[in-house]
């Protein structure tokens, strides 16, 4: 089955306005947030932990795939339209994770506290809900 063009120019309208849609963004930071901090219980002391964690036990190497992870929180900022100083910020939090969380032993308890995207998307989220209070969701 071929495709016309206008087919293709309507597909190309609706990902594009999609992508920048304020609660489609909000939807999907909150779900790489989860991913990436909040996937797991670890019994016994209740605390949740994600791939950041899991994934920065590896030495450098998972530090350096979770920043790239990270860097999906931004560049879903960008999308949004918020300030360089907002997203530098962001920067400098995952910045830190990745250097703290690259020394052995001490960067996995690190990783184990300091938690970059949950500081990301509060950042985000406080952007939401200044300019597009229509995606405020309840928090449980």
């Amino acid at each position: 089955m071929k495709v016309s063009r206008d087919q293709m120019d309507r597909i190309d309208e609706m990902v594009g306005s999609r992508a920048r849609d304020p609660l489609a963004v909000r939807q999907r930071v909150e779900a790489m947030e989860k991913l990436l901090e909040g996937m797991f219980v670890i019994p016994g002391i209740n605390r949740r932990v994600g791939l950041d964690f899991i994934v920065g036990l590896v030495p450098v190497v998972g530090d350096i795939i979770t920043a790239a992870m990270g860097s999906y929180l931004i560049w879903e900022a960008r999308n949004l339209g918020m300030s360089k100083f907002q997203m530098t910020r962001m920067a400098g939090n995952i910045g830190i994770d990745t250097l703290f969380g690259a020394v052995p032993l001490v960067g996995d308890a690190f990783d184990f506290l300091w938690r970059s995207n949950t500081k990301n998307l509060r950042i985000i989220r406080k952007h939401l809900d200044k300019h597009h209070p229509e995606t405020v969701t309840i928090q449980q």
